[in-house]
């Protein structure tokens, strides 16, 4: 089963995923987290590029192209393999993640972006994506006090609220894949949400 959390900025993807793969772990399943852009050599060396500061004149299209670059890889060296053994794989983003910044925070052609995340994945979709939604200026306001301030947060507050109107678009447009979890709630219950979503599922 393929398992992808996303969201806005500072919304506690990347905190939930190490509590949700022990619990899994101790239910007895076989759980491999990855993450986005990353997970292999060349993801996270194309990773370092997105994010660095330094390149702040990158064009949307060069971000929009290094994103499929790097998901590419992922999905034919890790994730693909991962499912065919029958493992649970969980990533932190994934193609959501493109249509939600690339396409409505950039306002790129939402039709040229999809044609592009399909060639990157191969067609290869997850089974469940959940949401975790929360204010734009709170999400922002936490990755600040984190000090893991990069390139793609420096966007100004009108692209993160752009990006957060694709999300709840495409869980509109696809309520039977998507799940979505208020992310300001108390993170215990944030957590204790994602593992009943999760399990009802599994």
């Amino acid at each position: 089963m393929f398992i992808t959390l996303e969201g806005p900025e500072g919304s506690g993807k990347t905190s939930h995923i190490p509590h949700l793969v022990e619990f899994l772990r101790e239910k007895g399943y076989t759980v491999f987290p990855t993450r986005e852009p990353g997970g292999t050599s060349i993801s996270e060396q194309i990773r370092d590029v997105l994010h660095d500061m330094k390149n702040a004149e990158m064009h949307a299209r060069t971000e929009t192209l290094l994103y499929q670059s790097a998901r590419a890889q992922i999905v034919e060296q890790v994730i693909k393999p991962r499912l065919a053994d029958g493992e649970i794989v969980l990533s932190d983003r994934y193609y959501d993640s493109t249509i939600a910044y690339q396409g409505y925070g950039h306002q790129q052609d939402l039709d040229e972006i999809r044609a592009l995340v399909k060639y990157a994945t191969g067609g290869l979709k997850p089974d469940l994506t959940v949401l975790l939604d929360l204010d734009v200026e709170v999400g922002l306001g936490r990755k600040k006090k984190d000090n893991e301030w990069n390139r793609m947060d420096a966007k100004t507050v009108d692209f993160h609220k752009r990006v957060r109107v694709g999300y709840l678009e495409m869980v509109n447009a696809e309520p039977e894949r998507w799940v979505l979890v208020n992310s300001e709630q108390a993170w215990e219950s944030v957590q204790d949400e994602l593992r009943r979503v999760i399990l009802e599922r599994l």
